[in-house]
């Protein structure tokens, strides 16, 4: 009896070393957050320079517990083309619409790039885990985070989160299976007076609201107007061509080049010439 306790607390030991070495390898790491229980409603990470609170049954929380980490590297590209061409002050602001669970948000903050944030998002699930994220990093004095969707007017717009992707949450319906709900919605313009951040401060607008992006742009139009570094995540897929054509027009009112980053490459062109023909990719509009 002694000796066949013995051999199953070997056994037992050997599973879980071989356990842990399988959940540490990246497909282990899938299956395992693929696998946890609906009754788990977030998790938390230590990625290293700070910690992530997120749910494991979304994309990105998924991505997170994966990688640990969200897409930074685009952050970390994006300020390397700005340092490149002298087109980052510490003393400036950074604007972020679309700001979800604070991936870049955390990111641009640790980067100490700008000497504040204003991150904006309207998705109540993913403003709970934004605040979290930004207090527990301690960075509630270097950003200020706001529940709100930018548009034209103020009041509230219909607002459609997705169940399985809550970064695919926009004003744009795009799944049967979106959860609709009212949100409060403002221009761009005076959610900077309310935050205390004078436009002349902005230094930099990064924006990614899956389809909304025209319509928080002409909410904007004196950052346009003083052709304040803007980078997007530009979508043909949602504006389909004539709404393409009429948003390119649109930006190229107020900028007239323009870098297109590609999966693993950029290309300098001009406005004029975004390649509205693929269904989505990433631009930042140069002053």
């Amino acid at each position: 009896m002694q000796a066949m306790k013995s051999w199953k607390r070997r056994l037992r030991k050997w599973r879980n070393r071989m356990a842990k070495r399988f959940l540490a390898t990246r497909m282990g790491r899938d299956m395992l957050v693929s696998a946890v229980s609906p009754k788990i409603l977030s998790m938390t990470a230590d990625c290293g320079d700070h910690l992530m609170t997120f749910s494991p049954h979304d994309y990105i929380g998924r991505k997170i517990y994966r990688k640990g980490h969200f897409q930074r590297e685009n952050v970390d590209r994006l300020l390397s083309v700005l340092r490149q061409r002298n087109l980052l002050a510490k003393d400036k602001v950074l604007l972020e619409l679309g700001g979800n669970i604070g991936t870049q948000t955390i990111y641009f903050a640790l980067s100490k790039a700008f000497r504040h944030i204003v991150t904006v998002e309207p998705d109540p699930r993913n403003f709970k885990l934004l605040r979290t994220n930004i207090d527990q990093n301690n960075l509630n004095e270097e950003i200020t985070a706001i529940n709100i969707a930018a548009g034209e007017c103020e009041g509230t717009l219909d607002f459609f989160m997705h169940r399985d992707n809550h970064g695919k949450s926009s004003a744009l319906r795009q799944s049967d299976r979106d959860i609709q709900i009212k949100v409060p919605v403002e221009r761009v313009t005076a959610m900077l007076t309310e935050a205390g951040v004078p436009p002349q401060d902005i230094g930099l607008v990064w924006m990614d609201i899956e389809g909304y992006e025209p319509v928080a742009s002409r909410s904007m139009q004196p950052l346009l107007e003083r052709r304040v570094p803007l980078y997007m995540e530009f979508s043909p897929v949602f504006y389909g061509p004539a709404g393409s054509r009429d948003f390119v027009a649109y930006l190229a009112g107020f900028y007239e080049d323009c870098i297109v980053f590609y999966e693993d490459s950029q290309a300098a062109m001009k406005v004029t010439a975004l390649p509205i023909g693929q269904d989505q990719f990433d631009v930042l509009l140069l002053p």
